[in-house]
C-alpha cells in the first residue's frame, strides 16, 4: 500500500462519491499486481492540472499506483456495472478490465475519475483476463490526446506503464496499463443496467447523482429528469457534430460507450477518415457499416432513445405522458445536431452570417470531394490557404463552378477576407492522427521499444491549428494499398 505521507507527496486527493451509490452499481476490487512495471508515458500537463506532483509520479511510488500494485490513501478501487446495446443487441456488461481508483479533487475543485485500464480481472471479466497489450493502450493515449487538442470533449490519458508480463491474444504481446481520466464514467449503459435490474428508487438515486455531478441549474426545473434528458441530448448532439467536422469515426458506438457527460470514450477501433466517403468504416467487427462515418449522427439519436426509455418512470406518473415527453425531447436531437454541424461547416468555409443556400453550397462541395476521392482534412486545409491545386478536387468544371459560388458567397458578408481566413484557420486542423502515422508510431514502440516516433507525433498533434512547418510532413497521405485499413478493439 502507498503510505499516507507518500499519497500527499504524489498529490492524490481522492473522494469516492460513486461508491456511495446503490451497491448494485459496482463491485469493490482487490489488486491484481504485476511483476515489474515501468513508466512509458506520463502526461505532465494533465498531471499538473490534476494537482499531482510530476517528479513523484515518476518515482517508484507513482509507478506502483499506475500499475495497480499500490493504492493511494483515500482511493477505493471498484469496477462499475453497466449494460448496453452492442450493435443493437442488449447485453449485460461492466468494467471487465478497468478499475476506478476514485475521483481526484483538483485544485480548481473539479471532480475527475481516475481509472486503470488493463489492470486485471474483475467480476465482469467473464472469460477475459482483464489485461491489455501495449499497442492498444498507446493508441488510446494518442487518439484521446489528439481529440483533446482538437477541442473535442474526451476522456484523457494520464500515463501508460508496461507490466513486465505478456498477454496472449493471437500472439504473445507485451502487457500494459493505461491510466485515464474522465469527468465521469457514467454511461447510457449505466442507466440501462439500473432500468433492467434495479428499482425505481435506484434509478432516481442514479439520476439525482448524475444531475449533481454534471448539470447545474436542475434545482430550478419543474421536471429535473426531463431536464437531464434534454441536457444529455444537447451534449451528444454537439459532440457527434464535432466528430463529423474532423472526420473522426468512433467505430463502436454501442450505448455503453456513450457517456452522460458528453465526452468521447472508448478508443478501440476508432480512426480518422482520409478520403471523404460517408460509408467509411474501419472497425473489423462492424461488418455491415452500422457505425460508418455517415451513420454516426443517426446512431447517436438511436442511443439517446434508449437513454430516454430508461427515464420513463421518472418523467411522469402517467406512462403516456412520460412517453410523449421523451419522444419530443429525442425528436429535437436531429435539429440540434444539424445546427451544430452546419455552424461548424460554415466556419470551415469562412462563413459568418446565414443565407438560405449555405447548406446547398456545403453539400455540393462534399459531393465534389466524394466524386474525386478527395482527402477530407487536406481539402479544407487547401481551401483555407488557397492552395487547391494540391487537392484531388482541382481541375474539374464542377469544382470551378463551386469555387466561384463560394467566393461570391464570401463577398456578401460584412467580415473581411482576412477575418474569413482566420475563421477557417481556427476551424480546419493542419493535421489529424493519420492512420499510417499512428501505426508507424505503434510499430516502433511495440516492435522496437522506440518511443521517439510516438513522442514526435504527440508533439505535432498537441496544437493541430498551428499550421506550422513542423506539421507539414504529417499532412501527407499513405501510399496506395490494395488492402483497406482495418482497426481492432484491442481486447
Amino acid at each position: 500500500m502507498t503510505k499516507k505521507n507518500e499519497t500527499i507527496e504524489l498529490g492524490w486527493n481522492f473522494d469516492n462519491s460513486y461508491a456511495r451509490l446503490p451497491e448494485m452499481l459496482f463491485e469493490t476490487l482487490e489488486l491484481n499486481p504485476v511483476q515489474s512495471p515501468e513508466l512509458i508515458f506520463l502526461n505532465e500537463s494533465l498531471a499538473t492540472s490534476l494537482g499531482l506532483n510530476i517528479q513523484e509520479l515518476k518515482s517508484n511510488n507513482g509507478v506502483q499506483v499506475f500499475a495497480g500494485n499500490g493504492i493511494p490513501e483515500g482511493a477505493m478501487p471498484l469496477a462499475q456495472a453497466y449494460a448496453g446495446h452492442q450493435f443493437g443487441h442488449f447485453t449485460m456488461l461492466g468494467d471487465g478490465r478497468a478499475m476506478l481508483l476514485g475521483e481526484q479533487i483538483t485544485p480548481e475543485n473539479k471532480r475527475i475519475d481516475i481509472q486503470l485500464k488493463g489492470s486485471g480481472r474483475t467480476p465482469y471479466s467473464r472469460g477475459g483476463d482483464g489485461r491489455a497489450s501495449l499497442g492498444p493502450m498507446l493508441r488510446e493515449y494518442i487518439m484521446s490526446e489528439a481529440m483533446y487538442a482538437l477541442g473535442i470533449p474526451t476522456n484523457r490519458s494520464l500515463a501508460v506503464v508496461t507490466t513486465g508480463e505478456s498477454v496472449i491474444r493471437e500472439t504473445e504481446l507485451p502487457g500494459a496499463i493505461l491510466t485515464r481520466t474522465a469527468s465521469s464514467h457514467l454511461r447510457v449503459g449505466t442507466f440501462e443496467y439500473v432500468s433492467k435490474w434495479g428499482t425505481e428508487e435506484d434509478l432516481r438515486t442514479l439520476a439525482d447523482y448524475t444531475l449533481q455531478r454534471h448539470f447545474s441549474g436542475f434545482e430550478d426545473e419543474s421536471n429535473r429528469y426531463l431536464f437531464l434528458l434534454k441536457e444529455v441530448i444537447k451534449r451528444q448532439a454537439e459532440l457527434i457534430a464535432k466528430w463529423q467536422l474532423v472526420g473522426f469515426i468512433h467505430g463502436v458506438m454501442n450505448t455503453d460507450n456513450m457517456t452522460i457527460s458528453g465526452e468521447t470514450i472508448d478508443y478501440g477501433p476508432c480512426a480518422f477518415m482520409d478520403t471523404y466517403d460517408p460509408k467509411t468504416v474501419f472497425s473489423s467487427i462492424d461488418m455491415n457499416g452500422r457505425y460508418a462515418y455517415g451513420n454516426q449522427p443517426i446512431i447517436g439519436g438511436w442511443n439517446l432513445a434508449r437513454f430516454a426509455e430508461t427515464l420513463l418512470p421518472l418523467l411522469h406518473d402517467d406512462q403516456k405522458e412520460a412517453v410523449d415527453q421523451a419522444q419530443e425531447a429525442v425528436t429535437g436531437y436531429k435539429k440540434l445536431h444539424h445546427n451544430h454541424w452546419l455552424a461548424g461547416m460554415k466556419a470551415k468555409l469562412g462563413i459568418f452570417n446565414e443565407e438560405q443556400e449555405d447548406e446547398t453550397l456545403i453539400g455540393d462541395l462534399l459531393s465534389v470531394m466524394q466524386k474525386s476521392s478527395a482527402d477530407f482534412t487536406n481539402t479544407f486545409r487547401a481551401l483555407t490557404f488557397e492552395k487547391t491545386e494540391d487537392t484531388a478536387i482541382n481541375g474539374s468544371d464542377e469544382f470551378a463552378q463551386w469555387y466561384k459560388r463560394w467566393q461570391e458567397r464570401l463577398s456578401r458578408q460584412q467580415e473581411s477576407k482576412a477575418a474569413s481566413h482566420e475563421l477557417m484557420r481556427s476551424s480546419n486542423p493542419a493535421i489529424i492522427p493519420r492512420n499510417h502515422r499512428v501505426e508507424e508510431a505503434l510499430d516502433a514502440a511495440v516492435e522496437q521499444g522506440d518511443y521517439r516516433v510516438m513522442e514526435r507525433l504527440l508533439n505535432v498533434l498537441s496544437d493541430p491549428y498551428a499550421h506550422s512547418e513542423e506539421q507539414e510532413e504529417y499532412t501527407t497521405l499513405p501510399e496506395p494499398s490494395d488492402r483497406p485499413y482495418r482497426t481492432f478493439c484491442g481486447t
